[in-house]
This record gives structure tokens, sequence and C-alpha cells, in this order.
């Protein structure tokens, strides 16, 4: 398969997408072709100046099968886009095109006890709010939960707040279904199923355009938010991988912070002393009685806690975890880029005392202890003082030659990001449904022309 980009008429294709709202003003197409991938100094230069032609917004299925046949049509590039929160440039065209935003298509379709059938413009704040007047919640969200939709996470995320009870967005049960468009002769739509959704899953929109999605849902628990500060990071690291375990224990968030990081969450470092190593937790209401003794163990201090009754109000801890902790630092010092890794499950707390030393305050230590095949391991969104691409890929390959694997968050490319090689049953499906290469072309070395 070859990518059919080339130039294309522009008013021949307004004319197909009659009747649909489009976006024609530079400026705002110059705004809705981009994401956070400013969080990498790597990216920036390479994506400066990547815009669409012009944003399009359907209000349903129909129009979105009305767009894809006008773009098959023309050979018009599609690079579908929710509320752009991603890192890595996925929603970016390299080759101008058409903008799909999906943000018009946000209706939740039904939640029933367990299960909640969305559109793809859904946003995730608003799904796990309706979840839980019934009882339920959603399993996994990431830090940009209040303004990410549900089709921008399922083709760009991989997990959250949650992964430490529930795993990532790719493994076997936390993808019910899709529904997507194709980019074929005659555009339709397809409902995936079961194992099926993978062919989809965290494909950077290169594999269809999705519709409708049914995510497998959560009990929705009372939780508290707590802060534990300590005097030694890795007995805040050995405190976290310590909870993580502790299996009879509910959780939903364990974020362990270098004493350095504090600094940058202007709205909670009153309760984080200078010089302490910090945890943010989410813990269910029910097993917090347990927590006390465990941060004692560990020589840790409360310092601060909220209750369940008080959700919603004032700060949400949630909102300085994962990426959002980037995004704090780079506000104080734009100079911080990250890392994302997962340390290996047989030794992983020797490997984090080894890079926590190793590199000090170049590479600061943010963990986040997740779940992956059944072990408790932390992940990490290390904090980079950027010098030069050369010393940030010098950080990289000495990180994976002790054995952490590297999501590295500055490329644009799927293989690259983590990924090594894309599913081969997800070659196949794109054959099949985008065979002029029109969705998102560039992303993937695999696809590339030759």
């Amino acid at each position: 398969m070859t990518t059919s980009v080339k130039s294309f008429d522009i008013n021949a294709l307004l004319t197909s997408l009659e009747g649909i709202e489009i976006i024609t003003d530079i400026h705002q197409v110059a705004k809705l072709s981009q994401d956070y991938h400013t969080f990498s100094p790597v990216l920036v230069p390479i994506l400066e100046g990547k815009v669409g032609d012009l944003v399009v917004r359907p209000a349903n299925e129909e129009e979105v099968l009305k767009v894809a046949a006008a773009c098959v049509q023309h050979r018009v590039p599609v690079t579908v886009r929710g509320a752009g929160t991603g890192n890595y440039g996925q929603c970016v065209p390299l080759h101008g095109g058409v903008i799909l935003d999906m943000t018009r298509m946000h209706e939740i379709l039904w939640i029933e006890p367990g299960i909640a059938r969305v559109q793809a413009g859904v946003k995730l704040a608003a799904l796990d709010k309706q979840a839980r007047e019934i009882g339920w919640e959603m399993r996994m969200a990431p830090s940009t939960y209040r303004t990410a939709t549900i089709g921008g996470f399922i083709a760009g995320g991989s997990g959250g707040i949650g992964s430490i009870q529930y795993g990532f967005l790719g493994d076997r049960g936390n993808l019910q279904a899709l529904r997507v468009v194709t980019l074929e002769d005659k555009p339709r739509a397809m409902e995936l199923r079961g194992d099926e959704v993978q062919k989809v899953n965290h494909a950077w929109g290169i594999n269809g355009i999705i519709t409708e999605l049914e995510i497998p849902l959560a009990p929705a628990y009372p939780w508290v938010e707590v802060i534990v500060t300590f005097d030694d990071f890795m007995q805040a690291a050995r405190f976290g991988q310590s909870l993580g375990e502790a299996e009879g224990m509910i959780k939903k968030e364990i974020a362990i912070f270098a004493a350095q990081i504090p600094q940058y969450f202007t709205a909670i470092k009153q309760y984080i002393p200078d010089g302490t190593h910090a945890a943010l937790l989410i813990v269910a209401e029910s097993s917090f009685e347990l927590l006390p003794g465990l941060v004692r163990q560990f020589g840790g201090k409360i310092t601060y806690q909220k209750s369940a009754q008080d959700a919603g109000k004032g700060v949400n801890l949630g909102e300085f975890t994962w990426n959002h902790t980037t995004l704090h630092a780079r506000t104080v010092d734009t100079s911080i880029t990250y890392l994302q890794s997962i340390f290996p499950a047989d030794k992983n707390l020797q490997v984090v005392e080894h890079m926590y030393h190793h590199f000090g305050d170049e590479v600061t230590m943010h963990l986040e202890f997740i779940r992956q095949h059944g072990h408790v391991v932390p992940g990490a969104l290390q904090l980079v003082r950027f010098t030069t691409e050369e010393r940030l890929n010098e950080i990289i390959r000495y990180h994976e030659e002790q054995g952490v694997f590297i999501a590295n968050p500055h490329t644009y490319i799927i293989e690259d990001g983590g990924r090594k090689a894309i599913d081969p049953e997800q070659l196949k499906f794109k054959a099949m449904v985008d065979p002029y290469g029109l969705m998102n072309p560039g992303k993937s070395r695999a696809l590339m022309i030759r």
C-alpha cells in the first residue's frame, strides 16, 4: 500500500461537504492542528508549521460517512482529533488536508451496570459523572480527563489514574467494542467487538474514524485523597510498591515524587515541606483506615487528606499526577521535558534507586505505580532537564540498557514511541479500511512511501 497524498481542489471538496460545519479561518485551523507535543523540545521544530487546510466538525455518523466519501473521492488526507490533549503530535497533520474534529459527537448513548456506550467526542469527566449516578465510574483516565475525549483517549492514550487497579487500555477486557468509519471507495461503518477492537485500539487514528465505543466500567467507590511525605525517596518508593501490592486495599492512584518536584505544585506545596518527598494517593474510603499503619511502617507522615464527601471541591490531586506533573513543571521552567518509562518487574526498585542516584537533578524521579501482567510495577514520567537532543537520547539509551522500557515521547512515529513494530493484524486492517493511505499519513514507518 502506498499513500496517495497530493494537492487537491479545496473548492470541490467544500462543495462535497455542504451542510456540515466547516472551519476555514486560518487561525482556528492552525489552533485545531496542534496538540501538546510542545512538551517535547525535539518535536517542536519538526512539527512547526504543520497545519490542516480546513476543519470539519461532523454532528453524527451520517456526516462522518459523507466526509469520508468526499476525502476518498478527492484523495484528501484525514487527521482525526478529539480535544487535542495528547503529547506526541498524533493529531498534527503532516500533509495538510482535513482535520476531523469529533467534539460535536458527544452523546452518551446508554449506561448499564458495568458498561457504557458513547460517541467518540464524549468527555471522560462527563461519562464519569453520569456513570456515578448508577454506582459506576470509568476504570481509568488520563490526568486531562476534564477535557479529554473518549475517542482520543482510546486512539492515543494508554492508561492513567486507575491503572494501578485495571492496568492499561490495551489489556484484554478494558475496551468492549468500537464502531469505525472506513475510507474505502464506498465508506462504511463497521462494528468491532471483543479482541477485534485491538485492530484500532491505540492506532493513532490511522485505522479508521472511531464514532462510537463501548467501555467497561468499574464500581464507583467514595474516594479519599491523601498526601504523604517522606524524608527518604526510596522509603517513599517502597511505600508506593507496598501499597500497590496490598491486594485488600482499593486504590485509584499512587504517585511518588522526588523532593525537587513539589515546588511546582503551587496549590498544594504548603502540605509538602521543602526537602521532603511526596506520595499523592487516591484510595477508597473503606480502605483508608488501613493507610496510617502502612505510612508509619515506612516512616512517612500524612500531611493532607480530603474526604469523599468533599470530592469535587477545591484541588483535585489527580491533576498533579501523570503528565499533569510535567505541565505544572513546565509552567515554571520551560527547559523541562520528560520521559515515559516502565521499570522491570523482577528488580524494579533496585533499578529505580540506581537511576535516582545516577542522574540526580538531571532526571528527577516521578513514579506512577501500575498493574502490568498481574504485577505491580513502577511506571515513571521522569522530569528531564533538557540540554541537547543527543544528551536526551543518551539518557534514553542508558535506561534501556538497564532494562527500563521507554515509550519515547519525543517522536511522532508510532513504532519509535514504544510500539517497536505495529501489530500485523493492524496493518492488515489498515490495508482494508484505508487503501489509499489517507488516514493520518506519515505517522507509521511501516506505512511510509518507499
